[in-house]
Order: C-alpha cells, then structure tokens, then sequence
C-alpha cells in the first residue's frame, strides 16, 4: 500500500513539503500573525500508507506533529 494524497495521486517515497500561506488567513481573520507562511517538511518512506500531519496555529506561534 501506498501514501496517498487527498486528491487520489499517490506519493513515492522522499521528501516532501506542505506550505501553509499563514498570512493570507490572518489578514481574512482581521489579526496581526507572526509568520507569514509555515512550511512542514516531512519523509514518505516506501510502503507507508497513511499520513496525519497537523498544523495548530495560532497568530504568535504554530506546532506539528505525526498525528495517527
């Protein structure tokens, strides 16, 4: 089985990046953040399936971790 994105395209295994346009979202939420993108790396390795990576942000800071 493969990683699979939420368009149906399947991932390899490698590196990838998630880039999150934080700026725009705040300027539609009326608030000042500190970053204006966040920008996730992670590793597909070969044969994984399944990926849960969240992005909890808030306007002075943000964290990730490998959901489940």
């Amino acid at each position: 089985m493969r990683a699979t994105a939420a368009d149906g395209n399947e991932f390899s295994g490698g590196e990838y990046r998630l880039i999150f346009e934080t700026a725009a979202y705040f300027r539609v939420q009326a608030a000042q953040g500190l970053y204006p993108f966040v920008e996730i790396a992670f590793l597909v390795r070969d044969g994984e399936a399944h990926f849960h990576i969240p992005l909890l942000l808030s306007p002075n800071g943000y964290t990730t971790y490998r959901g489940s």
